[in-house]
């Protein structure tokens, strides 16, 4: 296969980048986490690996939807960033992450942040671009906005 070919995923989420990190997260919360030795613990690892798990799965869900919606899914997806950052410091107070782990947590939770607003401003700009090419039809509606991710003129670079 040629350098410049590129494969794409069944699923095209799959080709954002920003659902790659936000799964690499997940894994990196999962195999970094100290082993909880107390019931508290225990419920903040959970906690923590769920909120980590909804960036990537709301990604995901989000992309199967039109643009809207993929947007209110992101939002949702920041909304588990900040939970990961509360954890991320209770998990570090509680000696659950140590120094390094906590600033590697920080930088990849405001690192996704920036992928996820990067996306949004995309599709808002995407759709704005939509509308203002779009020929006008004699009264009919647009079904601008109601396509899933396969139609979304934007980069997988995020």
């Amino acid at each position: 296969m040629e350098q410049n070919e590129r494969t794409t995923s069944f699923y095209r989420f799959e080709d954002l980048r920003i659902y790659g990190k936000a799964i690499d997260y997940s894994q990196w919360i999962l195999t970094t986490l100290k082993e909880p030795s107390t019931k508290a613990e225990k419920e903040l690892a959970k906690s923590f690996s769920n909120s980590a798990f909804a960036i990537g799965l709301n990604i995901a869900e989000g992309s199967s939807r039109n643009k809207a919606q993929f947007e209110h899914y992101l939002k949702i997806s920041k909304t588990a960033i900040r939970e990961c950052v509360v954890f991320t410091e209770i998990a570090h107070k509680t000696n659950m992450l140590g120094e390094t782990e906590y600033e590697t947590s920080r930088n990849s939770l405001m690192e996704l942040t920036r992928m996820i607003g990067a996306l949004i401003i995309s599709l808002q700009h995407g759709s704005r671009r939509h509308r203002d090419e779009e020929p006008q039809n004699d009264g009919e509606t647009s079904e601008a906005g109601n396509s899933d991710i396969d139609d979304f003129d934007i980069d997988t670079n995020f």
